[in-house]
């Protein structure tokens, strides 16, 4: 896990560099109410599977395309993890402090990359730098089903990052 987060944080390239031991699974934008927000890009390695994503180290590349407020950023990923299963509010409250340490406000052209870790959660870095980690395994699958899960609110992105996978 220490390669695949120092190949992490050397990269800071376009979308089309792979992460080391990674190959790109898929790729896509998101747009909503006609405003394009980020691009998206998911790797990982040899033997993903789509309907196991939880069980599997990858990393996921958000390349901001407008400017967010940070806590903006983690309010919502906490409603959308809500579609992928239930949790607590007050694991809702904990998780969206934690979010608020590793998310900054972003601008257009900033990167967002997570990296999950299987059995620990999610480590986060902001354009290439290390911003902290949430090690919480459930945490982990709840955030990533966001973009990964079969309850995702953008099912047209699920599919264009899950392109290169087997289900």
């Amino acid at each position: 896990m220490a390669a695949l987060l120092a190949a992490c944080l050397l990269h800071a390239g376009a979308l089309a560099t792979p992460v080391a031991g990674h190959e790109r699974v898929g790729q896509g934008r998101l747009s909503w109410l006609g405003f394009d927000a980020y691009d998206a890009a998911l790797w990982a390695p040899a033997g993903f599977r789509a309907t196991e994503f939880a069980r599997h180290a990858f990393t996921l590349e958000l390349a901001y395309l407008r400017s967010f407020r940070g806590s903006d950023i983690a309010k919502r990923s906490i409603d959308e993890m809500r579609r992928a299963g239930e949790f607590s509010g007050t694991d809702a409250d904990r998780w969206r402090a934690a979010l608020e340490r590793v998310l900054p406000d972003v601008r257009p052209g900033d990167r967002i990359t997570g990296v999950h870790e299987p059995g620990r959660g999610a480590r986060f870095l902001v354009n290439g730098r290390d911003a902290g980690a949430i090690e919480d395994p459930r945490f982990a699958a709840l955030f990533f089903s966001i973009w990964l899960g079969p309850a995702t609110s953008q099912p047209a992105l699920r599919r264009a990052l899950l392109s290169g996978a087997p289900p």
